[in-house]
């Protein structure tokens, strides 16, 4: 009978939960850069829409303000940047964002002020992720 509990449901679920674990592990590498004024969490081969960039369609811009790195050797935190890291992305269009309704009003004084707001946006492709000249990921 104790035979029986050792081989339950339970044993296979432990050992699908460790599988899972290290196939997120392998992938699960990224970076944490800063551009626009902002940070942004990128993967590679994944696209993102960042504030306009002045380069054309298919052009090439690198990123060398990255923060943190994260890969299956462990985590790896600039103070503020990683020095030799950087994060090279392909610009696939420029675009808009959506419409922004402003309005304003003073209740009682008969004023009204509507605008409208659309980002100019850019969306990149991350190409690779480097650490002194080694991708990771």
């Amino acid at each position: 009978m104790s035979e029986s509990t050792s081989t339950s449901p339970a044993g296979a679920t432990a050992s699908g939960n460790e599988a899972s674990s290290s196939e997120t592990s392998t992938t699960g590498a990224y970076a944490i850069v800063e551009a626009s004024g902002q940070q942004f969490w990128l993967q590679s081969e994944r696209y993102l829409d960042l504030d306009r960039i002045a380069a054309e369609e298919g052009e090439t811009v690198i990123l060398e303000n990255v923060l943190l790195v994260k890969n299956a050797q462990g985590t790896t935190v600039g103070q503020p940047y990683i020095s030799g890291a950087k994060v090279e992305l392909t610009v696939m269009a420029h675009r808009r964002g959506p419409k922004i309704i402003i309005y304003k009003m003073q209740p009682k004084k008969k004023t009204r002020r509507k605008n409208g707001h659309r980002q100019e946006l850019t969306r990149v492709m991350v190409q690779s992720i480097t650490v002194d000249g080694k991708p990771i990921g």
